[in-house]
């Protein structure tokens, strides 16, 4: 079975004891690692059986795939930055941004939209030259997410807004972040679900079994800088998704319907 997921702590941490064969009855896993801008594109033409992608790109996927309530990157005070070195405004700047399909990307145009400050031009460009071009001034803001979160300030740069923090002040609801999905009439949903608890849990109940296969794939991530990306990011919408979660998918996609930024997603 084809499986796709980011090399990011979050997404190594959970799926670690699927993919080591730590799960009853799970089948064995062909393992690809890509950053979720290249699975929302990826998944289009269904290579993958189960794969990670953004809530932004569901639109163009749930024909082909189900969402898995579980895995994925749901939370609180976990949102997206818009960093800059020092503008307080972003109407006609050059911004940067992770993917045109993230989360990140369609969080920040529906704030754009509701406070009036539209962007002169967006250039997408890979996660981490986001934040080295900012700083040197090629772009005028730059949209992060994950472990920049701890280390922005290291680059000189501030936080023009917290999309999270926006986000759930004017929805009340989580960030809806990162999705499992998995591929209608090859993969049983149900089973994929618990495959997939069962590996957050083990990880849960043995963090230091995963920690050297975490740290491999962390891209020269800090270790202190690890341990807190997984505190953030995998918390009790890993478990389940729950009333919450599909509350706050529906949201950002019915609202992003609605402004025309992304088709009816039918969630």
């Amino acid at each position: 079975m084809r499986i796709a997921f980011s090399p990011c702590p979050n997404d190594t941490f959970v799926f670690h004891a699927l993919v080591h064969g730590l799960v009853p009855g799970a089948p064995e896993l062909d393992v690809t690692f890509a950053d979720v801008d290249v699975t929302n594109t990826a998944a289009l033409d269904g290579r993958f059986d189960l794969v990670k992608v953004s809530y932004a790109a569901l639109p163009w996927l749930l024909d082909a795939y189900e969402l898995l309530p579980c895995g994925g990157a749901l939370g609180r005070g976990c949102g997206p930055l818009l960093l800059t070195a020092g503008r307080g405004d972003i109407s006609g700047a050059t911004v940067a941004v992770p993917g045109d399909r993230t989360t990140a990307y369609l969080l920040f145009r529906l704030w754009a939209a509701q406070t009036g400050q539209v962007p002169g031009r967006i250039e997408v460009v890979p996660f981490h030259e986001i934040m080295p071009g900012v700083a040197a001034g090629r772009y005028d803001a730059g949209l992060v997410i994950h472990e920049a979160r701890f280390t922005y300030q290291r680059f000189g740069l501030t936080s023009l807004v917290d999309l999270g923090e926006w986000w759930e002040g004017d929805t009340g609801l989580p960030i809806p972040l990162g999705a499992i999905l998995a591929k209608r009439g090859t993969v049983d949903a149900a089973a994929a679900t618990e495959w997939i608890r069962a590996s957050v849990r083990a990880a849960w109940a043995d963090p230091e079994a995963s920690r050297a296969y975490v740290l491999a794939h962390a891209q020269e991530m800090e270790p202190d800088v690890v341990d807190q990306h997984i505190k953030l990011y995998v918390n009790e919408f890993t478990e389940d998704l729950g009333a919450d979660g599909l509350a706050a998918a529906r949201a950002l996609l019915h609202r992003a319907a609605a402004a025309n930024l992304v088709p009816p997603a039918g969630l």
